[in-house]
């Protein structure tokens, strides 16, 4: 018997306030599948993995559930060793000053640092250097966030997010903040992580993003599905002009697209 999705919404509604966000939203996305949701900011990204971390909640309805893994209920810490989140959010409620190894290594504990009550173990941290040689950031092991750039980082959440071995990464907005190169160097790692058989799941709205192991976009427009295919299909001039409401003019070059 086959894995069940990773995710699966069906005519699923989350307001925020006064707000309907997300609108009978329906998608299903596999698990090991590598995917982009793409769509303009105000779209209902941010709410769709909200929704998925359990910071939302969708409406009630006799003909609408979300499922991650099969699983409608979920022990919240449970959730998050078996998905991997890489948030910007989450760096912003750090209140400590952390190492690069801290950072990966509290992925072990759903926390943003070690704290007394944690115990690492000796297996926690031969994983944790293990992840920081992976990423090719065993340099940043004992460089406190505060001197690192906006990418190194950004590697260091993805490290804390691969400390269970998840059965897929979320990234949401990866490459928000950070320069030409930051965006290279977080891309081919991604690429890296996407060939060695981790599913990834990319929200954003840069098409430059969408590396070329994603074989799957979704255009989200309004807190609706506004298209679903394969990349070909769904990154054209006609589509992206549609979904950000303006002409547009599009150019593939080595397996990327760049919109204008």
């Amino acid at each position: 018997m086959g894995q069940p999705p990773l995710l699966e919404f069906r005519n699923v509604d989350v307001m925020r306030g006064a707000n309907r966000v997300l609108k009978g939203l329906s998608l299903r996305i596999e698990a090991g599948e590598h995917a982009a949701i793409l769509g303009p900011n105000g779209c209902g990204k941010s709410t769709f993995i909200k929704s998925i971390t359990r910071e939302c909640y969708p409406l009630p309805g006799p003909d609408s559930y979300l499922r991650i893994m099969g699983r409608d209920r979920w022990n919240i810490f449970e959730l998050r060793g078996l998905l991997g989140i890489v948030s910007n959010d989450l760096l912003n409620t750090s209140t400590r000053d952390l190492t690069g190894r801290e950072v990966v290594l509290s992925g072990f504990f759903s926390s943003i640092g070690i704290w007394p009550n944690h115990e690492v173990t000796v297996r926690m941290r031969e994983k944790a250097d293990q992840l920081l040689e992976h990423l090719e950031a065993q340099h940043l092991a004992d460089r406190y966030l505060t001197e690192m750039s906006s990418g190194e980082q950004r590697r260091m959440m993805i490290g804390r997010a691969l400390v269970h071995e998840p059965r897929a990464l979320l990234l949401d907005e990866p490459s928000t903040s950070l320069d030409l190169f930051a965006q290279h160097e977080l891309r081919e790692i991604l690429r890296k992580l996407a060939q060695a058989g981790i599913g990834l799941l990319l929200v954003t709205h840069h098409l430059s993003d969408v590396i070329p192991e994603i074989d799957r976009v979704i255009l989200m427009k309004e807190g609706r599905v506004f298209g679903d295919g394969p990349k070909p299909a769904m990154l054209r001039e006609d589509r992206l002009g549609a979904l950000f409401g303006l002409p547009v003019t599009l150019e593939q070059r080595e397996g990327y697209f760049h919109l204008w």
